[in-house]
């Protein structure tokens, strides 16, 4: 990696995490995250307000922070990418007017780019150079959207989407129903591993019939999220002791089947062997499994990043506006608006 290519600052303030992340073309210097999870636990759920404040307090620290990691100074930096959407309004407009201000006080390039894109972006600083064509899934506690990618920063086409809860969410929801600590995704997938995936019968939804014809590659787990809360409600009211582990086992292998089953058939409809996963609820162990073992079956490779990339942070934002350089992207407006409903359409604002 030659000290020629551009050095890039990434900024992510979506949600709750202050993210700064240092990349030069594919070499990530330095990433360093700060979170508000713990002010939000309190409250079930994150409270816009707090999180807004959150960034407030910790841009300069972390930003220091990232810096002092890279052995950079912020001098050094030829160009500024910053999350401009999709996310809470607050948050974001925290990073995007820090980003402006140092484009404009280091008279550097401003790229505002898209948060979902950048969860696969975030690869390559792993796994190296994508190949010309590959299918993208980003699950999370927002989002759970599959891509077909020809150039990660100009070239990416949505295929489907969930049509209510994002995979994340609703793992969240099931952990409320079995008492688990907000959030619950991680606390829901310890349960699992105890439990066995067989012993209850989830729905797969938009996967049989007319739905699956209709919606090949979207998704739906309301359904499936109701069918887990009408199964504890039965075996409370018959005062029975809820087996929670095969409640959370059965429940994970519901949402991981549907979602390696759409995504594996999304890559073989598009005639690429590669899959790239991005987002939090990447992170969950059966959906790992579950890919590794279809991946291999048919022949297709399966890149999902180490665990510490998968939430929220600044180095997928700093690699997808490294990937926007080397592409020759114009960058963004000065005065680009935040958009908390960002479309996939759009790559870069």
């Amino acid at each position: 990696m030659g000290v020629s290519e551009p050095l890039v600052l990434g900024i992510e303030t979506s949600c709750d995490e202050t993210g700064f992340a240092l990349v030069r073309g594919r070499e990530l210097l330095a990433d360093v995250t700060a979170s508000s999870m713990d002010e939000h636990a309190r409250f079930g759920g994150i409270v816009p307000e707090v999180a807004s404040r959150a960034h407030l307090e910790a841009f300069v620290p972390t930003l220091d922070a990232a810096l002092d990691a890279a052995g950079c100074r912020l001098e050094d930096v030829d160009a500024v990418a910053v999350t401009a959407g999709p996310g809470l309004v607050g948050s974001l407009t925290v990073g995007v007017a820090a980003a402006k201000s140092l484009a404009l006080a280091l008279d550097r390039p401003l790229y505002g780019v898209n948060h979902v894109i950048g969860h696969i972006a975030v690869d390559e600083l792993v796994h190296g150079p994508f190949p010309e064509r590959f299918i993208g899934l980003v699950v999370s506690g927002g989002h759970t959207s599959l891509l077909e990618v020809r150039d990660i920063a100009t070239d990416v086409v949505e295929l489907g989407q969930t049509l209510d809860d994002a995979a994340g969410e609703a793992f969240d929801k099931v952990g409320r129903l079995l008492g688990l600590p907000y959030p619950g995704g991680p606390h829901v997938d310890r349960l699992a591993r105890e439990g066995d995936r067989s012993a209850i019968r989830f729905p797969r939804g938009l996967s049989k019939g007319k739905d699956a014809v209709r919606h090949p590659y979207d998704f739906s787990f309301s359904g499936l999220k109701t069918a887990v809360a009408r199964y504890v409600e039965g075996v409370e009211d018959a005062g029975e002791e809820l087996p929670a582990a095969d409640v959370a086992a059965s429940f994970s292998e519901a949402v991981a089947d549907v979602l390696v089953s759409k995504t594996l058939v999304a890559a073989q409809r598009a005639g690429t062997g590669t899959v790239v996963v991005g987002g939090g609820f990447s992170a969950n162990s059966r959906l790992r499994e579950l890919f590794a073992e279809r991946g291999q079956v048919h022949g297709i490779e399966v890149r999902i990043p180490p665990i510490r990339y998968c939430t929220d942070n600044g180095a997928m934002i700093a690699a997808l506006g490294s990937a926007m350089l080397r592409s020759g992207v114009a960058p963004s407006a000065i005065d680009i608006p935040v958009d908390s409903g960002m479309p996939l359409t759009l790559v870069r604002a």
